[in-house]
């Protein structure tokens, strides 16, 4: 069974937002384009983006587990993940936006040397473990069945939008990284709308049942 229209289309829509949100990955990627060139700040992006398919093997038998183990281990997990997205969302409102990319390391690194780097610097991220493990079971419909499948679509969906991102944002560095030291404010404004939906996703997630 596929996702719904629906199902899949909020997910999209607030996966990119999330992915285009300053944040360590997109600044590195920023970083490696602008300093290394575009293919090197491709292929760091592509491997960043990559790295979220060992969450999502991680999500979807976690998320798999709960289920075949109590339907209220679920419900715990959900709202366990949304009041840790209201906490990823006051702390994205909190925020200064204040975008600073850097020159990075490793001149003289491959293609191939970037890329892993890119995705062993996702994958063994614990913060990203958890997020998709409070993100993904939030767009997942129980009534529907198929927990495992939901869940790996779901994140197959994050990794390819995020590596396509990733790729677009090195091979546009040096535009996207002058456009931000000119608009400084707009790092701001990312931040308050990805805030805005952590803590109305967050929100749903508690409320629902």
């Amino acid at each position: 069974m596929l996702l719904g229209p629906e199902q899949f289309l909020g997910f999209l829509a607030a996966a990119v937002l999330i992915t285009v949100s300053p944040g360590p990955d997109n600044l590195m990627v920023l970083g490696f384009g602008i300093a290394r060139g575009r293919a090197k700040g491709i292929a760091f992006g592509v491997g960043c983006g990559l790295g979220c398919l060992s969450h999502t093997l991680l999500a979807t038998l976690g998320v798999s587990a709960l289920i075949a183990a109590s339907p209220v281990a679920f419900l715990t997990l959900k709202i366990c993940g949304g009041l840790y997205l209201v906490w990823l969302g006051v702390q994205a409102l909190r925020s200064r936006g204040q975008v600073q990319v850097t020159e990075t390391g490793g001149a003289n690194d491959s293609l191939a040397r970037l890329f892993t780097r890119g995705m062993l610097a996702n994958a063994i991220n614990p913060k990203v473990v958890l997020f998709f493990l409070s993100f993904l079971p939030q767009f997942v419909i129980a009534e529907h069945g198929h927990i495992a499948w939901q869940t790996a679509q779901l994140g197959l969906v994050f990794t390819v939008q995020a590596a396509l991102l990733f790729a677009l944002l090195g091979y546009f560095s040096g535009s996207v990284g002058q456009w931000l030291q000119r608009h400084g404010r707009a790092g701001v404004w990312l931040d308050r709308l990805a805030g805005t939906i952590f803590v109305a996703l967050g929100m749903r997630l508690i409320a629902a049942r």
